[in-house]
């Protein structure tokens, strides 16, 4: 390909970005730390509301921006479509519009998650985060078909979870542009755990789309080079400190951002494990907030790896930095 011809797709692909612009990413004004939060549960695996709600209190007590309910650390494939439900209608509720609420959407097909998009929106949502079709790796216009489904169930905005690492399936730069035109993709949580990739959208994009890190042990970067949003796992335990970082780049204080990025990286470690669920509500647990308590096939932690987790999280609250 000439130098011309890479200009010219270079700026068509511009264009095609920008056609939906006022209809897309400035609906929403969505930025700053969003809790993927953790589902609670009784000691007989029902749903703890009580104490899912009393989380997310602390959290929004700690200030918060948002908040994810019945993402993947939610436990969102784990929960009877009932259940999940009423999870978000108790927090939207409670929340009662002091933040903005997303749903995770994680279901095995397109129709169904078109069901649950729709009932999410009955529900009070604020917006949608949707994942591609679980199980099945769907190819690229699969995938897009999917999203584009969900888009028409509902009229809620709606964020592209892009996690290749845990489902397989890796929306491209380059496909973000195809999407472009559809004015309810507003926002997408880059989760390749590849910090370029958010170089790459906005080089594509331009300002399409709010861009959220969803990798926690690569937030300081992405947000150094461009993401507006953090999505994190961490939070949950430690909601102060993931404030206090992001208040800190916000302010430029790029020196004290990195020292406390560095106390964090052990335990922003955790949300990038197979078992980062378990992780982060042992966390959860060890902070004070609820129990360790995941719903089967996730198993308690045990033996040296229970001690090897525990002894990160402890060492991270006994040298946690001060605000």
């Amino acid at each position: 390909m000439t130098i011309h011809s890479q200009t010219h797709q270079s700026q068509s692909n511009q264009a095609l970005a920008n056609q939906s612009q006022n209809a897309g990413s400035t609906r929403v004004k969505w930025q700053g730390v969003f809790p993927a939060a953790t589902t609670q549960f009784n000691s007989d695996y029902s749903v703890n509301l009580p104490g899912t709600l009393e989380h997310v209190e602390a959290m929004i007590g700690a200030g918060i921006h948002g908040l994810v309910m019945l993402g993947t650390v939610g436990e969102n494939c784990s929960l009877e479509y009932a259940e999940k439900l009423e999870v978000l209608k108790a927090t939207v509720d409670h929340v009662a519009g002091r933040i903005p609420v997303l749903s995770g959407v994680a279901e095995y097909t397109t129709a169904l998650a078109c069901r649950y998009a729709a009932d999410a929106q009955k529900a009070g949502a604020d917006g949608l985060m949707v994942l591609p079709a679980m199980v099945y790796r769907s190819d690229s216009r699969e995938t897009a078909a999917h999203f584009r489904g969900v888009a028409q169930a509902s009229d809620l905005p709606i964020m592209i979870y892009n996690n290749p690492v845990s489902y397989k399936v890796d929306i491209k730069p380059e496909e973000f542009v195809e999407l472009a035109d559809e004015p309810k993709f507003v926002a997408i949580k880059e989760s390749s755990e590849d910090v370029r990739r958010i170089t790459d959208l906005i080089n594509l994009c331009g300002d399409r789309y709010i861009l959220f890190c969803g990798v926690d042990d690569i937030v300081l970067e992405s947000l150094m080079v461009g993401a507006t949003g953090w999505i994190s796992g961490l939070v949950n335990a430690f909601p102060a400190e993931n404030r206090l970082l992001w208040d800190l780049v916000q302010a430029g204080d790029w020196k004290r951002a990195v020292e406390v990025y560095r106390w964090y990286m052990p335990l922003l470690h955790l949300d990038t494990d197979v078992k980062l669920v378990q992780y982060i509500k042992l966390a959860n647990a060890e902070c004070g907030y609820g129990t360790e308590l995941t719903r089967p096939p996730r198993l308690p932690l045990v033996g040296t790896e229970r001690d090897r987790v525990l002894g990160i999280i402890r060492r991270g609250i006994k040298h946690r930095p001060q605000a």
